[in-house]
């Protein structure tokens, strides 16, 4: 089924984002964060794309495989494009097809040094027009709730990204966020610059202190006093971050849900103990998700 389907659909649709193994060692957590993350009936739960050679690239469709066939969810495929030439898109895209995987959420991919860039895609944008003209995909962007490190400012990410949805992207998923306010202030200049499509947060629990550092370095989210606090408070007592970066995780789930976003995207980083927490943490609360009149239509 198509997310963009799913989201005419349901009302707070709720989904996951994984990444494949990079040792074989690890496939028992996958399993393990799997069995538990499906426990909650997501809408869908998205892949992340294996850079770096073909191997990698397969161990996503096969993830994206078995996230259908052994649990039932619809998977999303992420893709970059950035290293790529039209060719391999042609491989890759193919590759999906011919396995029934529609869903793709389309990236131009990280910047690295090791890993020479190529012509045929500059953009995100280049590639949804590509797939777009290939075949039948429903296609997801992404966004960023404080702009995109390469972003001028606010009017020019609005600008790049209109042209995402101009393209053909049918949805937009975020990237990670501390303040939901930004992310209200976000969706709102969608809104105002002709974004209709459905805009999905997402989110992610702190438990390591170091990670989130790195992370918040690469993507440009800031980080709120409130936030700052619970990190140098217990950087240095792995249990109580745990404890207390999941319940500032939680705390940011309740309040977008209860201002009616389209979705919460969570971001497990293919740990089953969180899984089972964030399960455990709002399981009553996505229980009550309602479906919109577009369903009863």
């Amino acid at each position: 089924m198509k997310i963009s389907d799913i989201h005419k659909q349901k009302k707070n649709v709720l989904s996951f984002e994984i990444f494949p193994p990079k040792k074989d060692s690890e496939l028992k957590n996958i399993d393990e964060t799997l069995g538990i993350l499906c426990e909650l009936k997501p809408d869908f739960i998205s892949v992340t794309f294996g850079a770096g050679g073909s191997a990698n690239r397969n161990k996503t469709i096969e993830l994206a495989k078995k996230i259908r066939e052994e649990y039932g969810v619809e998977p999303v495929v992420h893709l970059t494009c950035l290293c790529y030439d039209k060719k391999e898109i042609d491989e890759f895209s193919k590759q999906l097809a011919s396995e029934g995987l529609y869903n793709i959420l389309a990236l131009r991919g990280d910047r690295n040094p090791n890993i020479p860039e190529k012509e045929d895609f500059k953009h995100a944008s280049d590639l949804i027009t590509y797939l777009k003209e290939k075949d039948d995909f429903c296609i997801a962007g992404a966004c960023y709730p404080e702009c995109h490190p390469e972003s001028e400012n606010r009017v020019d990410e609005i600008r790049n990204l209109r042209k995402k949805v101009d393209a053909g992207a049918e949805l937009l998923l975020s990237q990670l966020f501390f303040d939901n306010r930004f992310f209200y202030r976000f969706a709102e200049d969608c809104r105002i610059g002709g974004i209709d499509v459905p805009i999905t947060p997402g989110v992610i629990p702190v438990i390591n202190a170091a990670q989130i550092k790195r992370m918040v370095t690469m993507c440009g989210a800031s980080l709120p006093e409130r936030f700052l606090k619970i990190i140098h408070k217990y950087e240095d007592k792995k249990e109580a971050l745990f404890d207390a970066g999941m319940a500032y995780l939680l705390s940011q789930v309740i309040d977008l849900l209860a201002n009616d976003v389209d979705g919460i995207h969570l971001y497990t980083m293919n740990n089953p103990t969180v899984a089972r927490r964030i399960c455990e943490g709002i399981r009553n609360i996505v229980s009550e998700k309602e479906e919109s009149p577009a369903a009863h239509s």
